[in-house]
């Protein structure tokens, strides 16, 4: 009794730890693991490219925790995966006895490396063929009814409410839309209803007139079946669509529970579609197989271990075409950016390159191991070598990449390439540029002083670094040429006072450097507006100076006078005379007091205003006289309209003593005399008149730009007479 009694003991310890086990195997079996980070770093590169582009896709990891030699043999079974029987032989099996054999109508046997191929997730993780990885279960936080109507746009189910016929012929109006059952078919099937919407598109087509959901086929009247399951091939006139109404109608042999379970009969619009999808559920996504890709090659379903047994299909690209008809639909739907998971398997012990397609021939490629770096903009990263190949990513100038297989192809020739990020892919040869072998690392760049007076020529001294890329060629750059210019040799012209940034850069890569320039431009010259002034005691004046060239950087100005007894001068140039007398006015730069201009100045009498009177159009400010009409500039004229019982003389700005039929010109001045002493000076001023012969014509066009160019400065009257502001002839 006892011996029966540790004997049953031990049973049941063995069946403890068997479940325990097969627990521990089951968890162990797949694991799946949100985020990109969790995947390998050879998947990663290609995720966060789409991630860049969609940021509302999610990526699951599956790992299945299967050897990938070990899936591959499983697959690798004759007649388990077909490819169409007019593909090239590298997709087919070859050997003998088994080669072009057709195990289907015009399809045969598969290669193993058209199997690795279509097997590595790796080859399809671009914006097309990614979707044969997406999740096909119901997602409450992404599946709605707004993304169903965009699917369903474009035919008649789109924003239609539902109406069908009972098995008497009579019309049953229901008050929701076809979206409103795909949801909730969705939500009861645990399917994606945007799968199912798709699906309804693919095997019913746009029309609600179709046979199969007319509900008025002869003999299967008031049935519906919007996925066509069960449809299979006949030779009967409309023989698929009738024997899938025979499946609407009594599940074509299915148990009762079966029946209950898919909602057969199918005699209302909502339980064929709720139905249909509880049958698409139920036989694949809701047992683990819920992509594309899982449904053709079972590496993961809820059966207890009894892989690569349950495929829905088999032909070998099934998920490559079907994905290129899913990305289609969400594409013109404008679904793309919405919110999808996408569950991706991954094998132990894989290529550390993903596989490659039979259609690429290894014979075209030379291996390599050549940096190479793009010499254009926005240049294609595909899968394959052509552009009938989906797109990776893209690159840019100077984007550094090594060239792991050079094309040899006739014609257009490919490189594959593998980005600094790790994507592979294939380049067009003619946008790749080999990197010499030794590359400029390091640019140094100095100079004996890094402020330039303005004109001087200095030359950067630069040094490259390795030795062996000092012959390389390197780019000169001004971030301001109007400040300063730089030449291909690295010598700096300073041009205007400022600061300014000289980049030296390699042409072959990015390798670069910068310094700062300070152009500094000194005081040249100092103008006074007055050579000679007259003033009476107890007047103020203001005189002006200015400075050469104009962008001088210190334009501090210092005044004084020689005889303070006589005049005094502020610091802003405002002159006060105190007594009758003589002094010279001293305006100096204070960046360099050898910089000066003198002014005499004389002191006299306190001059009554009533004792002077300019009659019209004669202008008087501040010792200034314009307004002198252009055909009345003679000497006489301007004595005519001057009342005063002083003495007039009218002078050029050569201080020439002008004759009564003289011009006068910009610059003249009109000496009033008492006793042969002058007692006041007025400067005259015609506008337009720039150089003082009292016209105005080309020349004078000429002198303004010749001081523009800083040719010929002209003095401070002169430039007054340019202000081209003002009328030209009443000045």
């Amino acid at each position: 009794m006892k011996k029966t009694k540790k004997y049953i003991l031990l049973c049941i310890l063995i069946l403890l730890l068997s479940l325990l086990l097969f627990a521990l195997l089951k968890v162990d079996a797949s694991n799946k693991l949100d985020g990109i980070e969790n995947f390998p770093t050879s998947y990663q590169p290609y995720l966060r490219e789409l991630a860049k582009k969609h940021p509302n896709w999610k990526f699951k990891a599956l790992y299945t925790n299967l050897d990938w030699t070990y899936v591959i043999n499983e697959e690798n079974i004759y007649g388990k995966n077909l490819v169409p029987k007019n593909y090239s032989d590298s997709w087919k099996n070859t050997t003998p006895g088994q080669y072009n054999v057709e195990i289907d109508s015009g399809w045969v046997d598969s290669s193993r490396q058209s199997i690795e191929y279509c097997m590595d997730p790796r080859n399809f993780l671009n914006e097309v063929r990614i979707f044969q990885f997406e999740a096909l279960s119901y997602e409450p936080h992404s599946n709605n009814l707004d993304g169903i109507e965009k699917i369903l746009y474009g035919t008649e189910f789109y924003n239609k409410k539902v109406s069908y016929l009972d098995s008497n012929g009579n019309t049953i109006n229901m008050n929701e839309r076809y979206s409103d059952l795909i949801l909730r078919g969705g939500q009861t099937s645990s399917v994606s209803p945007y799968h199912l919407a798709s699906r309804i598109k693919q095997e019913v087509g746009p029309f609600l007139s179709h046979s199969s959901i007319s509900g008025n086929v002869e003999g299967f009247k008031g049935l519906y079946n919007f996925y066509n399951i069960g449809a299979t091939s006949s030779t009967e006139p409309m023989g698929a669509i009738k024997n899938g109404l025979r499946y609407a109608q009594d599940g074509k042999g299915a148990s009762e529970a079966l029946k209950n379970k898919y909602l057969i009969p199918w005699n209302t619009k909502e339980k064929s579609i709720t139905g249909g999808g509880i049958f698409i559920g139920s036989s694949y996504i809701n047992i683990g197989q819920n992509t594309i890709y899982l449904q053709k090659f079972d590496v993961n379903d809820d059966r207890n271990g009894n892989l690569f047994t349950h495929q829905y299909m088999t032909n070998v690209l099934a998920p490559y075409s079907e994905s290129k008809s899913t990305y289609s639909g969400y594409q013109k739907s404008g679904l793309l950016d919405t919110s999808m998971t996408f569950i991706i398997p991954v094998y132990n012990n894989m290529p550390s390159i993903p596989m490659q397609s039979p259609d690429i021939n290894a014979n075209d490629f030379a291996q390599d191991n050549t940096k190479v770096y793009c010499n254009a903009t926005n240049v294609n990263i595909r899968t394959g070598p052509s552009t009938s190949y989906e797109i990776i990513t893209s690159v840019n100038k100077q984007d550094k990449m090594t060239r792991i297989a050079k094309g040899k192809q006739s014609g257009e020739r490919w490189d594959k390439v593998i980005l600094e990020n790790g994507i592979i892919g294939y380049i067009f040869k003619n946008y790749v540029t080999e990197m010499p072998k030794v590359q400029i690392e390091r640019i140094d760049v100095n100079i004996d002083n890094t402020t330039i007076q303005k004109g001087e020529r200095k030359k950067l001294q630069v040094t490259i670094y390795p030795q062996e890329a000092n012959s390389h060629k390197v780019q000169y750059i001004s971030s301001n040429p109007n400040v300063a210019t730089v030449d291909n040799e690295g010598n700096i012209t300073a041009i205007r006072s400022g600061k300014v940034t000289i980049t030296v850069k390699a042409e072959e890569n990015n390798v670069q450097n910068q310094i700062e320039i300070t152009v500094y431009s000194k005081v040249t010259n100092i103008i006074l507006d007055q050579k000679e002034i007259y003033m009476q005691v107890g007047d103020t004046f203001q005189i002006n100076a200015g400075l050469e060239p104009e962008d001088a950087n210190d334009k501090n100005i210092l005044y004084s006078s020689s005889n303070t007894d006589v005049a005094v001068i502020t610091e802003n140039g405002i002159i006060t005379a105190k007594k009758e007398g003589s002094t010279n006015l001293i305006a100096s730069s204070r960046e360099n007091p050898n910089i000066l201009a003198e002014c005499k100045l004389y002191v006299v009498r306190k001059m009554d205003d009533s004792e002077i009177y300019f009659d019209s159009p004669l202008k008087v400010n501040s010792l200034e006289v314009s307004a002198i009409e252009y055909d009345n500039n003679k000497v006489s004229d301007i004595k005519e309209k001057i009342k005063t019982d002083l003495e007039i003389q009218i002078v050029n700005y050569k201080n020439e003593i002008l004759q009564e039929k003289d011009p006068v010109g910009t610059g003249s001045k009109i000496l009033v005399k008492e006793d042969g002493k002058v007692l006041r000076k007025y400067q005259i001023i015609i506008y337009g008149d720039a150089n003082g012969d009292g016209k105005i014509n080309s020349v004078d066009l000429l002198v303004i730009q010749r001081h523009i160019l800083e040719i010929e400065p002209l003095e401070e009257i002169f430039r007054k007479a340019s202000n081209t502001h003002l009328p030209r002839f009443k000045i």
